[in-house]
């Protein structure tokens, strides 16, 4: 049975068909001088969960997967606040 539609999951909340593990691999491969600190990714997914915007894991905004967007340094909130 699928599971219903969160609002405000991420989706290691939700893992939709172990998509969950493929974005965590992907994030696990990066190189370290690309990646944010854990304390800075934290943050991240924190202000993501109280963002409207984020819809099962996805971003509304730009329909990227949060947690693989928080990881990397270059990137930065889509949304025109910029919360992060």
């Amino acid at each position: 049975m699928p599971k219903p539609f969160c609002k405000k999951c991420l989706l290691a909340d939700i893992d939709i068909d172990g998509l969950y593990k493929q974005v965590s691999d992907l994030i696990a491969v990066m190189p370290d001088d690309v990646k944010v600190s854990s304390e800075v990714y934290n943050h991240r997914l924190e202000t993501c969960k109280q963002c409207d915007r984020l819809e099962n894991g996805i971003c509304a905004e730009c329909g990227c997967f949060v947690e693989l967007r928080a990881a990397s340094k270059r990137n930065y909130c889509p949304s025109v606040y910029k919360y992060w």
